[in-house]
């Protein structure tokens, strides 16, 4: 996906412009978020398809997708603490 940031470009776009494409950007980046999380943990929770999930499935299912976000919100938070350390350097 193209980044469409205005200042990068040089060029005057309008506010509400740019809003709109950021809202955009960050309901991609959640819609690919949320197919990572399908596809990990699909592969690791489903034994075998059938019609109904049982209760070992489906904790296991809640269990890996809660983890992949602790671990991106960890992984987010010390990356915004390393970039925030670096710029008061």
């Amino acid at each position: 996906m193209a980044d469409f940031d205005a200042a990068s470009a040089g060029k005057n776009v309008d506010p509400e412009l740019q809003d709109f494409l950021m809202a955009e950007k960050q309901k991609a980046q959640l819609s690919a978020q949320i197919h990572e999380f399908n596809d990990i943990c699909w592969e690791k929770c489903m034994d075998k398809p059938s019609n109904k999930l049982d209760s070992r499935t489906e904790t296991c299912l809640n269990n890996c997708v809660n983890r992949f976000i602790d671990t991106s919100l960890f992984i987010a938070t010390r990356f915004a603490q390393t970039l925030q350390k670096s710029q008061g350097m």
